[in-house]
């Protein structure tokens, strides 16, 4: 990647970088390809971010907090519309947009959107990603309909997977800038905290290994987190909705909740660099999803 690190100005430019789209696009493989560390979760299933993650690129000169957000999509449940609000406040408090498209999603897709893409004052940058699964004459085309739809915004092609072509976006970002100091530490490369960050890697590991509902039907809550001179010891409460759900999670003889807890430890050692103890329990939390104080308790729904 290109080195960015000082501008051409002397004046330090910091600001807010909102990546909206729909589900499976790849908004968070586009942000943790930008920031550089594994942030948001990134699976082949939808709706695989749930809240809104931030991460922080530092230059000398300049800051970028750059914000993922859910999949934009229909509501159906309370949780899914605390997600979708989400997107909404960070279409409203953005220095610049990153609308993230792919080569393959029909572009009238949630059209309410690309409407609020048109109006929008600040600067647009739209990402249509994955052109390593197109060809050149489809990606052109691509590019000349959605500078027909949104014509102020910029238009990059990108592979965020193979991190091709992200220095333009980068660069583009940055001129884009207001001029302001920064807002975080610039040794600080998230808002997030390490605790928030072993629910999110628990979460991704029964992404990974169950089907169905199981995966959208849980919520993981750190209960204990204590960092001691030579390992994290940490207690985690798997909620789930029905005793149905709680017996495919725990699978028989406790062996499918020993799969994730010792894929969830393994990668939490590689993601906090210390040995982790890791205790996980399953819990019934009959119809969460819908229960506005259990949402607000989880951080869906801030008052």
């Amino acid at each position: 990647m290109m080195d960015t690190s000082k501008t051409s100005g002397t004046q330090h430019r910091a600001g807010f970088v909102n990546i909206i789209g729909n589900p499976n696009v790849g908004k968070s493989t586009l942000m943790n390809a930008l920031v550089g560390e594994n942030l948001s979760i990134v699976t082949a299933k939808a709706q695989t971010t749930r809240h809104r993650i931030m991460g922080i690129v530092n230059g000398e000169d300049w800051q970028i907090v750059f914000s993922d957000t859910p999949g934009i999509l229909k509501p159906s449940y309370a949780l899914q519309q605390s997600m979708l609000d989400f997107v909404d406040v960070a279409i409203g408090d953005a220095d610049v947009i990153l609308y993230v498209t792919d080569v393959v999603e029909k572009k009238d897709k949630n059209e309410e959107y690309i409407e609020k893409l048109q109006k929008l004052e600040c600067p647009v940058l739209i990402v249509l990603n994955k052109i390593d699964l197109s060809d050149q004459p489809t990606v052109l085309r691509l590019i000349d309909e959605w500078k027909q739809l949104v014509p102020r915004a910029e238009i990059f092609p990108v592979s965020a997977k193979e991190k091709f072509n992200l220095e333009g976006i980068l660069e583009s970002i940055i001129a884009k800038l207001p001029v302001s100091p920064p807002w975080y530490d610039k040794e600080q490369f998230t808002d997030k905290s390490m605790r928030f960050f072993a629910s999110e890697i628990i979460r991704e590991k029964i992404l990974e290994n169950y089907d169905k509902e199981i995966p959208y039907c849980t919520e993981v809550v750190i209960e204990r987190f204590k960092e001691g001179s030579e390992r994290y010891d940490i207690g985690a409460v798997i909620n789930v909705m029905r005793d149905s759900q709680k017996g495919i999670l725990i699978g028989k003889g406790g062996s499918a909740l020993k799969r994730v807890a010792t894929q969830a430890r393994l990668e939490m050692e590689d993601f906090f660099q210390k040995k982790v103890f890791l205790q996980v329990f399953v819990k019934v939390e009959p119809d969460w999803r819908e229960d506005r104080k259990m949402l607000r308790k989880f951080g869906y729904i801030q008052d």
